[in-house]
């Protein structure tokens, strides 16, 4: 089965000035995903920016994805992490991109708490399932499985699954593939899941998922660095490296119409 490679553009944290090619606009935000799409990846990951600033504007998370959706086919991916309010943060998904973040546990992430709530989150899970929004659940720990198990029970969580492992946050599970192999052999019949993997640990431990029949995520939100001491020059050049080793082991990425009906995503949110 072909791997699916996600892009993942912004991410929560880091800024221009840690390295100048993290998109700063909607419109940075798009022609990063165009190039990101072209270079093989099906899925572009996105945390919302604008004039250089974070942000969960439900205006911008619109305009961002119109303009995603006008620059290339690939599926856009709303993340409803980072340090907003919860409440902020939920709303993101009203912008009804295809597929949207879904994390099952408050948890401490370096010196910060990041908030997921229980009866937001469920809140969250239904509503995502009410527009037809496929949830993208993000296990940061090996307890956050059961969790999601238990949405899945709950009827809140459409089959198959798409599961992230994530991996190397500090206050979160370790870069061990110990653990990544503990994780998938617990999943449900026909999940799809990937690996995403944090600094130095990006490109060793995506290339154990993809070798172990999963999929993988890079890009700036995931690592700055190309290789030691290279600022990575885009986006693009991350999932360039990244397919670049997919095909080394004779994969070929997943095409968006691929993960469409892989995923079962909804259709008029994919365009």
């Amino acid at each position: 089965m072909n791997p699916i490679i996600t892009a993942a553009l912004t991410g929560p944290a880091a800024t221009k000035k840690d390295n100048p090619a993290i998109p700063g606009t909607p419109e940075e935000i798009a022609q990063s995903a165009k190039e990101s799409h072209e270079a093989g990846a099906a899925v572009i990951h996105i945390h919302l920016r604008d004039n250089d600033d974070f942000t969960t504007d439900l205006d911008v998370a619109r305009r961002t994805v119109e303009l995603v959706r006008e620059k290339c086919p690939g599926i856009v991916q709303l993340s409803t992490g980072g340090g907003f309010p919860y409440e902020d943060r939920m709303r993101i998904v009203e912008a009804r991109p295809a597929m949207a973040t879904l994390n099952p546990a408050t948890m401490t992430i370096g010196e910060i708490e990041f908030r997921n709530p229980p009866k937001q989150m469920l809140q969250l899970a239904a509503r995502m399932r009410e527009l037809g929004v496929k949830a993208e659940v993000e296990i940061y720990d090996t307890g956050h499985l059961g969790l999601m198990l238990d949405l899945l029970k709950r009827d809140l969580l459409t089959e198959p699954l798409q599961v992230s492992f994530v991996m190397g946050v500090k206050g979160g599970m370790s870069a061990d593939p110990r653990l990544l192999a503990y994780l998938v052999n617990e999943l449900p019949p026909n999940t799809s899941w990937q690996v995403i993997a944090i600094s130095k640990a990006n490109l060793p431990l995506t290339t154990i998922g993809l070798a172990m029949g999963g999929n993988a995520r890079t890009g700036l939100e995931d690592t700055l660095y190309v290789r030691p001491k290279e600022l990575a020059s885009s986006n693009a050049q991350l999932v360039e490296q990244l397919v670049g080793v997919a095909r080394a082991m004779n994969l070929q990425p997943a095409t968006v119409e691929e993960v469409i009906d892989r995923l079962k995503l909804t259709p008029e949110l994919v365009r």
